[in-house]
């Protein structure tokens, strides 16, 4: 059971894992499985469960000018787009937490850098570590 939300377990294919991340799309699952493997951590992904569809309710039925022939009502069904196919991302180590691990310094890059937190987010493409996240502007 996990202490607060910032911090949650989970079993993914029977496997009792911490959980990075949900609802994460094909290429943030390809990004962080590089990078946590890269720092040691045994990665497990499996697919999200699709979220549930709003069936709406059937149509009224409409008052016939003959009320002994009963009226045959067919709701119609709208057209229910295809789920998105997200996946949920979690590491066999229990102690991870992706917050911790981001601001206490903790991972770094493939060329040696400390991941900041716009290079976890992939809002860059280069950790620069030489100024703290605080100072950006």
């Amino acid at each position: 059971m996990a202490i607060n939300k910032n911090h949650e377990f989970e079993d993914i294919d029977g496997i009792k894992c911490a959980i990075v991340e949900k609802n994460a799309t094909p290429e943030r699952v390809q990004f962080l499985t590089a990078l946590l493997s890269f720092n040691k951590y045994q990665v497990v992904v499996a697919g999200s469960p699709a979220p549930k569809a709003v069936v709406p309710a059937p149509a009224s039925i409409p008052e016939s000018a003959d009320a002994t022939e009963p009226t045959k009502v067919v709701p119609e069904v709208p057209d229910v787009p295809a789920a998105p196919t997200t996946f949920t991302v979690g590491v066999t180590d229990l102690t991870f937490n992706p917050t911790n691990s981001v601001f206490g310094r903790s991972l770094k890059t493939t060329d040696g850098h400390i991941v900041t937190l716009s290079y976890w987010q992939q809002k860059d493409t280069i950790s620069d570590d030489s100024i703290p996240y605080f100072d950006h502007k």
